[in-house]
């Protein structure tokens, strides 16, 4: 029987998405630095609509609320929400939300020699090495993280 693994990446909940209501906000043309101030500019580039701009398949894309810090070095942190999008194929590398021993997870996907790994970004957590008695599913592949600064 397979040990249970606590990985502190786990998901605190899942939302859907209402790409229903538009709400357009106006959008500034000019970059800004985040070092130096640079003078204001009066001028605008249009309207902003969120849901066009994060969701691009409505009818698979998810909202997950983050629990754990397992994720902190690539700067998903907890409390945090991650736009999960299900019509997507998870590669190396990917962030993705797992279901793995009966739990949801986050972690990035590593594939080497043909095995599969689900890796935390933060080194407290070892590597999660994917075997035959483990129940494995990629659920989705996170696209964007909402963080409150």
């Amino acid at each position: 029987m397979p040990k249970k693994i606590k990985s502190d990446g786990s998901v605190k909940a899942l939302y859907g998405v209402s790409t229903e209501t538009k709400i357009k906000r106006p959008l500034i043309g000019n970059k800004f630095p985040a070092g130096f101030p640079s003078p204001a500019a009066d001028y605008l580039e249009g309207l902003l609509d969120l849901n066009e701009y994060l969701i691009k398949n409505k009818a698979a894309t998810f909202f997950a609320r983050v629990e754990g810090d397992s994720m902190i070095g690539c700067g998903i942190f907890p409390g945090d929400i991650v736009i999960v999008d299900r019509s997507l194929e998870a590669g190396n590398s990917s962030v993705v939300l797992a279901r793995y021993d009966g739990e949801f997870t986050i972690k990035k996907l590593r594939i080497e020699k043909g095995e599969l790994f689900l890796v935390s970004e933060n080194e407290s957590y070892p590597p999660i090495k994917i075997n035959e008695e483990l129940e494995f599913v990629i659920w989705g592949v996170v696209t964007t993280v909402i963080h409150k600064v």
